[in-house]
């Protein structure tokens, strides 16, 4: 099965490369990249699960396994 995953953010990016942090800095850098990255999850699904089969097919995807993405809770990648 295909596996779907969001593209990545290139501010989140450049934050988590910089040097060790203060342990709240990391905690918090934590806490927003799992936001960001839970909410393009859940955008990235409402929008499959907005497609005809008809665009489904132009991407490759069967509508089994759209089904099978969009009912994925946002926190499971």
């Amino acid at each position: 099965m295909a596996q779907f995953s969001p593209p990545s953010d290139p501010r989140l990016e450049s934050l988590s490369a910089r040097p060790s942090l203060p342990l709240l800095a990391d905690l918090a850098l934590w806490v927003a990249t799992a936001v960001v990255k839970w909410d393009c999850r859940q955008r990235s699904r409402r929008a499959l699960a907005r497609l005809s089969p008809e665009h489904l097919k132009d991407i490759g995807i069967t509508p089994d396994m759209a089904d099978h993405e969009v009912r994925k809770p946002f926190w499971i990648p």
